[in-house]
C-alpha cells in the first residue's frame, strides 16, 4: 500500500512535506507509511487522500485495479 500511496503522491507532483502539511500527519510517520513500515488507520488514509486531492479508492487501489479499464 505504501508504494501505491507514493505513486499517487508523485503523480500529483507533491512532496511528502506538502502532504504532511495539508494532512497534519508527522513527516516521520508518513515516511514510514510510504516505506511499508507502518500500516495507516482508515482515518489516516482519508486524510492523506484529501491532502493529495484524490478519492480514497484511488489512493488504495492495487496496481492491477488502477490500470484496469473502467467497466
Amino acid at each position: 500500500m505504501g508504494a501505491q500511496i507514493r505513486r499517487v503522491r508523485e503523480y500529483h507532483n507533491l512532496t511528502q512535506q506538502a502532504v504532511c502539511g495539508r494532512s497534519g500527519i508527522d513527516v516521520a510517520t508518513y515516511s514510514r507509511i510510504e516505506q511499508g513500515h507502518a500500516s495507516p488507520r482508515l482515518d489516516t488514509l482519508i486524510r492523506i487522500a484529501d491532502a493529495i486531492g484524490v478519492q480514497l479508492a484511488e489512493l488504495v487501489a492495487t496496481t492491477s485495479e488502477s490500470s484496469a479499464p473502467p467497466g
